[in-house]
């Protein structure tokens, strides 16, 4: 059957362990299996741009944000501050004794993003990340992985059925197609970022 919703691909998921007592934890695996993904997949599909008014040493991370890609001033001429470690942080801090300024540089501490030099006026914050796909429900049927790329949602939320079918032989054959799944996604994602990228122009000269 197809899998387009979060309904038939529960129902999926039913039919695949066909069992009847597992109804009620088909949610949880589910769950589980987006969890994961959003671990292991990167794809262009799951980038997002968001801009933030940078005022303070500390701004909060996006809703959904898994990692960055690349953070931007664009408050006059555009330029990308680096990330640094927070030990880095630290150190960069100490030795210009805090002293504010335009960020150079950024790390991500205790779940927001933390920049340096502090702002000594209001920037604009460009942020390109990778964000999770928004959660399946009753009432969000469907995202883009599961539109595009079905087969992770379905071998992932059948692997995480292993502790209640403990030695099912099964088990290990949806685990290679879940990390063969995932393996396709990220390979798919990369092709589109990179083809073309040989591609010359000759230019023939008479």
């Amino acid at each position: 059957m197809a899998i387009t919703t979060y309904s038939e691909l529960k129902t999926s998921i039913a039919n695949w362990l066909n069992r009847d007592d597992l109804t009620t934890q088909i949610p949880d695996f589910i769950s589980l299996a987006e969890e994961n993904a959003s671990l292991l997949v990167r794809h262009w599909r799951m980038e997002n741009r968001a801009t933030a008014t940078l005022d303070s040493q500390y701004e909060a991370l996006p809703a959904r944000f898994i990692a960055p890609i690349r953070l931007s001033i664009t408050s006059g001429d555009t330029f990308t501050i680096e990330l640094i470690s927070q030990n880095q942080m630290v150190d960069r801090r100490a030795a210009a004794r805090n002293t504010a300024g335009r960020p150079q540089f950024y790390a991500l501490t205790q779940g927001e993003i933390e920049v340096f030099p502090t702002p000594d006026t209001d920037y604009t914050l460009e942020m390109v990340y990778y964000e999770k796909a928004e959660a399946l429900s009753d009432t969000n049927t469907t995202n883009w992985l599961l539109t595009h790329y079905p087969s992770v949602y379905l071998y992932g939320s059948l692997v995480h059925t292993a502790p209640f079918l403990k030695d099912d032989p099964r088990l290990q054959t949806w685990g290679t197609l879940y990390q063969s799944a995932i393996a396709a996604v990220n390979q798919d994602g990369q092709n589109a970022k990179t083809s073309g990228s040989g591609a010359t122009i000759k230019i023939r000269s008479y």
